[in-house]
């Protein structure tokens, strides 16, 4: 499925969700060109979104990795999993915020800003 708009996104959604997961995350990051970040939660019911001003950097190696630990992370403290999409999303912001520009081209975010 190509997704090329905020529509598909949903669409995606429904479909991923029709193979059996309680819910489902679709990130935004590379979305539309667009100067917000917005991932989609899904749980089979609702649809909520999550954005941020897009941060003008080449320090996003490692975003989605990182996304889906602090996700699961939360999850384990003991999080509903609205909430530890919505923790997770603060913590890359703030890792891509307090990155070092580290090389050339796409360097790592810095997950141990606090």
């Amino acid at each position: 499925m190509k997704i090329t708009d905020k529509d598909d996104v949903y669409e995606a959604c429904k479909i991923l969700k029709e193979y059996g997961p309680k819910s489902v995350v679709i990130k935004g990051g590379h979305f539309f060109n667009s100067d917000v970040s917005e991932d989609v939660f899904y749980d089979g019911k609702n649809f909520q979104s999550f954005s941020v001003k897009r941060i003008d950097t080449t320090s996003t190696h490692g975003t989605g990795c990182t996304f889906s630990a602090a996700i699961t992370a939360y999850i384990a403290k003991g999080e509903v999993i609205e909430e530890s999409v919505k923790l997770a999303k603060n913590y890359v912001t703030d890792a891509i915020n307090k990155a070092y520009k580290i090389g050339k081209g796409n360097g790592p975010l810095n997950h141990f800003f606090k």
